[in-house]
C-alpha cells in the first residue's frame, strides 16, 4: 500500500546545501520517490542561540514503509551524513542534518520516540513556510 509522508530537513553546520540535497536523495532512494520538494529557506536557529544560520526544506515522498520503518531510515540517514546526537529534553544545538517526519497520511501516533503529526511544526515558520509550498491544501 502506498502512503504519503512529509519531512522537514534542516542543517546549520558544514556544506548545508549539499547535506540537504544528499538527505533528499537518500530519502528518495530508501523511503520512496520524492513527489514534491520545497525551495531552500535560510532561517535563524529555533530554541537555541547560534551564529550558524539554518537551511531548511520540506519534501513529500511516496512510500510503502510503515511509520516506524520511516523513522529508522531517517535516523540512519542522519547518522550516515554525520549527525552524532539527538535533541534531549528540548536542549537544541547546532547540527549537520536534522530530518523530522511531519505527516504520514492522516495517521496520528503519540509514542515517546515517534509523534505524528510533528507536535511543534505549527510553531515553526522554518517548517510551515516550506511545507505550505508543497502541501496541496
Amino acid at each position: 500500500m502506498e502512503h504519503t509522508v512529509y519531512f522537514s530537513i534542516g542543517s546549520n553546520i558544514g556544506n548545508r546545501k549539499r547535506l540537504i540535497h544528499n538527505a533528499i536523495e537518500l530519502l528518495g532512494n530508501r523511503v520512496g520517490p520524492v513527489l514534491r520538494q520545497s525551495s531552500l529557506i535560510e532561517t535563524e536557529p529555533w530554541g537555541f542561540s547560534s551564529p550558524n544560520m539554518f537551511l531548511n526544506a520540506c519534501v513529500c515522498c511516496q512510500t510503502t514503509l510503515e511509520p516506524r520503518q520511516v523513522l529508522r531510515v531517517a535516523q540512519a540517514i542522519e547518522k550516515e551524513l554525520g549527525r552524532t546526537g539527538k535533541t534531549v529534553d528540548g536542549d537544541y544545538c547546532d547540527r549537520v542534518i536534522d530530518i523530522d517526519i511531519l505527516l504520514y497520511d492522516d495517521v496520528h501516533i503519540d509514542e515517546p520516540d515517534l509523534k505524528i503529526p510533528h507536535p511543534l511544526m505549527h510553531q515553526r515558520d522554518f517548517v510551515m513556510t516550506p511545507l505550505k509550498e508543497i502541501l496541496p491544501h
